[in-house]
């Protein structure tokens, strides 16, 4: 069976594709100080279904290009709030606005 990982998709700009960032906790070998480190990774969202913000689960699978190798397998929880709907982008949209008239 492929490994799993759970990650928050932090961009969705790309077709069928999605960057995740993952957070692991590790305890340093010597002095026993427990610290993060965050990963990017490249999967494939074959149905562009994943947004950001959302918390979604990703298995191994063969290449499917030169950084892809992960694939979606379910979005575990959707984001709060749409990217549509935060508040830099409705107040871009304001000013555009407001420009125009």
């Amino acid at each position: 069976m492929a490994r799993t990982t759970i990650g928050t998709v932090v961009s969705d700009k790309a077709d069928k594709t999605i960057v995740l960032l993952v957070t692991v906790r590790k305890t340093h070998p010597i002095y026993k100080k427990q610290y993060s480190r965050t990963i990017k990774y490249i999967a494939h969202d074959e149905k562009n279904e994943a947004s950001n913000g959302d918390t979604v689960e990703v298995a191994e699978t063969k290449p499917i290009s030169k950084r892809k190798h992960l694939v979606l397998i379910r979005i575990i929880e959707k984001a709060k709030i749409a990217e549509k709907d935060r508040v830099e982008n409705v107040t871009k949209v304001e000013k555009e606005v407001e420009k125009k008239q």
